[in-house]
């Protein structure tokens, strides 16, 4: 899962925006807004499951692999604000459909794609396709629903969304355990369906929906941050590096962040971050995320490639996470009320911290029940007690108005950090697994002395780098968030990102 979500907090309703649906259309425009946030999610959860049935079916390297996903996390990362401000400028239903228009597309592509680098290209347009439709569907709730109905109709996207997460792998791995050539194939298929279903259930909200023509898009800074987490992404996925291409990256990184300060309408204002609270909260993000990310990616390839588990037993190590954020994030975001979000982001960071530094030292028995699920749970238990939390800290510091940029800045750091820890750590995985005597390539699906070895100490190095990231989130949540007992405006639950 990753893995991903937006803050489940909707964007302030303009005035003047009253709704443009009556109350028999808004039920099917609700599930559509369920149906296309389980696109993403079903997607990038399993994702990192078929990751060796794909490798093994198209031949890839390494490095494409890491493409595969990082292709669809750059695109998502740099233009989700950028999707915000198109679908008030055009139409916030227009823009979510024509997301969902292209999410289908993209994954016919994705389907049939006869290469790893057409693979690469199809993710890269999925991850602009959703950067349309993930701002759209909590902006669709806010503007059509009564502010009398908006918490229940929040709270069931919440957790069928956060149901499709869970059961996402499981079912993932199910299918990938089929022993048919291609199978990995149907990942992507199954979008098809599904996202024509959500087209028609918002057959209503497009005929009535209206933008805003003269509302301004940040286009420099969307094509500015491309390029450069494009460049740095690059630059990190190359073995042993390349420092021209990262430094390329950082430099173009600059350019958007002077843009960004200069800008009458910026896609990520920089004056939101002079609030101590919502730059913690956005640091804390940044690392915990880069760990999740990590072990989300790289687990399943020592699990199937190095210890020839099944992708259907694979796929358990997934479900305690999204399990326990299901069960557990809405009472966590509760108790962040009465406690403030410092403490529970803290210690549900260093729960996770001490999870991944059980995987690292557990891997070397080599046992899936003893080694690898128990270490899970607790990680999946800290992320529970963090994701609600995050959402509450990040609005916390932010007036309403600015409610809906603060949202889209979070979703799109913690995409970011997914995308340099994947890029980051692939050389890091493949260095240790040459120099502790692997003969194929870390991740590739094959029989050779020492490479199940070889396998298990390289992601041991990358589990500790992420329990590292995760104690550094919760320092900086001890340090930048505060314990307080004024808190902020009823926050809701939020999601996991994939």
């Amino acid at each position: 899962m990753t893995s991903g979500s937006e803050n489940a907090r909707p964007p302030p309703t303009r005035s003047g925006a009253a709704s443009f649906l009556d109350g028999r259309s808004r039920r099917p425009l609700l599930w559509a807004a369920i149906l296309a946030s389980a696109l993403g999610f079903i997607d990038g959860s399993v994702l990192a499951i078929a990751i060796p049935s794909i490798r093994d079916g198209l031949g890839a390297t390494l490095a494409e692999a890491q493409w595969v996903s990082n292709a669809y996390m750059l695109t998502l990362s740099a233009l989700i604000l950028a999707g915000g401000a198109l679908g008030d400028r055009f139409g916030t239903a227009r823009v979510f459909a024509a997301g969902i228009a292209g999410f289908i597309l993209s994954s016919l592509i994705c389907a049939a794609a006869p290469s790893a680098t057409l693979l690469i290209g199809a993710r890269a347009l999925q991850g602009a396709a959703a950067a349309l439709m993930v701002p759209g569907s909590l902006a669709l709730i806010a503007r059509t629903f009564p502010p009398e109905e908006r918490g229940r109709a929040i709270g069931t996207w919440a957790a069928a969304s956060a149901l499709t997460t869970a059961l996402g792998p499981i079912l993932g791995g199910l299918l990938l355990s089929f022993d048919v050539p291609g199978v990995w194939r149907w990942i992507f298929a199954v979008n098809l369906p599904l996202g024509a279903l959500a087209l028609w259930l918002m057959r209503d909200a497009l005929r009535r929906d209206q933008g805003r023509p003269g509302h301004p898009v940040d286009f420099a800074g969307a094509a500015l941050a491309t390029v450069g987490l494009g460049l740095l992404a690059a630059g990190l996925t190359q073995e042993p590096g390349n420092a021209a291409l990262a430094i390329a990256g950082l430099a173009s990184l600059a350019i958007f962040v002077a843009v960004e300060a200069r800008s009458a309408h910026p896609m990520m204002p920089l004056r939101l971050f002079r609030d101590r609270g919502f730059a913690a909260a956005n640091l804390a993000t940044f690392a915990l995320y880069a760990a999740l990310s990590a072990v989300l990616f790289y687990l399943p390839m020592l699990l199937i490639a190095g210890w020839g588990l099944s992708e259907l037993l694979t796929s358990l190590a997934f479900a305690p996470l999204s399990v326990a954020i299901f069960l557990l994030s809405s009472r966590f975001g509760a108790m962040a009320d009465r406690t403030g979000p410092g403490p529970l982001i803290a210690g549900g960071a260093a729960l996770v911290a001490l999870g991944y530094a059980w995987l690292a030292l557990a891997l070397g028995w080599q046992s899936f029940w003893v080694g690898v699920l128990p270490p899970m749970l607790l990680a999946g238990l800290g992320m529970a007690m963090v994701v609600a939390p995050l959402s509450a800290a990040v609005m916390g510091g932010v007036s309403e108005d600015d409610s809906g940029a603060a949202s889209g800045i979070n979703n799109a750091v913690s995409r970011v950090a997914g995308l340099i820890a994947v890029a980051m750590l692939g050389a890091v995985a493949a260095s240790v697994y040459r120099s502790t005597g692997g003969s194929l390539t870390y991740g590739e699906v094959g029989q050779a002395t020492g490479h199940a070895d070889a396998m298990t100490r390289s992601f041991a190095v990358v589990a500790w780098i992420a329990s590292a990231l995760a104690a550094l989130s919760a320092l900086l949540a001890v340090i930048g968030l505060r314990p307080s007992k004024a808190h902020t405006r009823d926050p809701t639950q939020a999601r996991a990102r994939r």
